[in-house]
């Protein structure tokens, strides 16, 4: 049996293996308030916007005189250290457990504590609180950190959207002399050019986009130095006033700034709720998208059949050489599960009570969800299905030259009136013979 150490507090005393970094207060959250199963180390993003806060109130902390120096000077290299993934096992809560988050900010404090103390055992002990939190509250830390994580997150999903919108202007380009019809209540319309489809696609996803990058913009408004409430109480004004521009020059120039209100922040998390709407947003469009292509491509005998998907593997156990639509399915079904993240968020928001809203951990682990699958599926559809999909011109020109589009071809030359009477007289053959005997006229 391994080594064990003995912590003790107000409930009880609890055995852990000597070599964790972590303390009893992340063992009692592992204990008591674990049931999903998402650990916070499989949020790297998270955890590195945990540890660069931790760094950024030592480093002011030193500033205001809170805490020495060379105790300033430890956290902040234990911050560094503790970034490397050999060190991500230590972070072990369930980061949907409740307490506003108090299990997320714990386990970071004393892991870094933890850290130092096993780097230099015979040196004044560092304290999870008294040290590493100092100046600080959960509800400032875990705020500012989920927002520092999104933004971070938000900028690969970017990467993918943009990437899938330069395949989509290459569509538009290659498809531009193919004509095809279009289709209203699933019924025949007009004729069109299956590059005007393509072209509406394109449009609302670079819409979509837009919008989705102008909320994740307001994440930049955080409210370390706020501590609980937005008071500030427990932290110096030096602190306050200096912590957020330390915090944004350490995060790479970020460009991070408090909230005009941090009593606002503290209770409200629209900021937070935008987001996660812009995002269901852009996963509903990707559904109708992704709906389209597999009408479009349906068949290939009795469907539309006006496109084809690039075949990535077999698609049925039972119809040997059957391809189905399966890349379109995924991203789907990716899409359903960003909606059911977007209804946590909305739900979130809607408890928030009083003068914290506590359940801001989860809003922000679903947004962060919601960007992982996103930016995992965009990628592979537009790789493996739209950047190679092509179309059936024959097919697409037959269905072009079908029956509807003939009759809104020629009521736009005569009316609506005198074709309606004239197609109910002799049908649509005779409807045929007209058009045919007007082109020989133009001859």
């Amino acid at each position: 049996m391994g080594k064990t150490r003995v912590e003790e507090d107000s409930f009880g005393k609890v055995e852990l293996p000597a070599e964790v970094l972590y303390g009893i207060h992340t063992a009692r959250t592992i204990e008591n308030l674990s049931f999903s199963n998402k650990r916070l180390h499989e949020y790297p993003d998270y955890v590195h916007a945990l540890l660069t806060v931790k760094k950024a109130a030592a480093l002011t902390n030193v500033e205001a005189s809170v805490i020495p120096k060379d105790i300033g000077e430890s956290i902040s290299n234990a911050c560094d250290q503790l970034q490397s993934t050999a060190y991500q096992h230590h972070f072990l809560i369930d980061v949907l457990h409740g307490g506003g988050g108090i299990g997320t900010n714990m386990n970071v404090n004393e892991v870094v504590a933890g850290w130092i103390n096993q780097q230099w055992p015979h040196h004044l002990p560092v304290h999870p609180i008294e040290h590493v939190n100092a100046s600080q509250s959960t509800s400032d830390v875990c705020h500012t950190a989920i927002r520092i994580a999104i933004i971070k997150s938000y900028h690969f999903l970017e990467k993918e959207m943009e990437h899938l919108h330069s395949i989509l202007q290459k569509k538009i380009e290659e498809f531009q002399p193919v004509m095809t019809i279009a289709r209203t209540c699933l019924q025949d319309a007009m004729s069109i050019s299956l590059s005007n489809i393509f072209s509406g696609y394109e449009a609302v996803f670079s819409r979509r986009t837009h919008y989705l990058k102008r909320a994740v913009e307001e994440l930049h408004a955080v409210n370390l130095g706020g501590t609980v409430i937005g008071s500030g109480i427990g932290a110096s004004e030096i602190y306050r006033s200096k912590v957020v521009q330390q915090l944004s020059s350490l995060s790479g120039g970020m460009g991070l700034y408090h909230r005009a209100n941090l009593f606002d922040a503290a209770q409200n998390i629209d900021d937070l709720a935008n987001v996660s709407n812009e995002l269901k947003q852009l996963a509903t469009s990707f559904i109708k998208f992704a709906k389209d292509l597999r009408l479009l491509s349906s068949g290939p005998e009795a469907g539309f059949g006006e496109i084809q998907l690039p075949s990535v593997q077999a698609g049925s156990s039972f119809f040997p050489g059957k391809v189905n639509p399966v890349v379109p399915e995924t991203l789907i079904q990716c899409c359903f599960q960003v909606l059911g993240c977007d209804r946590t968020v909305q739900a979130a928001l809607e408890h928030g009570e009083l003068n914290l809203n506590v359940f801001e951990g989860a809003a922000g682990i679903n947004i962060l969800d919601s960007i992982q699958f996103l930016t995992r599926a965009v990628r592979n559809f537009a790789t493996f299905c739209v950047q190679d999909l092509s179309a059936n011109s024959e097919r697409c020109q037959q269905l072009s030259q079908s029956f509807i589009p003939l009759i809104v071809e020629m009521k736009e030359k005569h009316g609506y009136s005198r074709v309606a009477d004239r197609l109910k007289k002799t049908g649509y053959e005779g409807l045929k013979k007209w058009r045919e005997r007007e082109y020989d006229k133009t001859k």
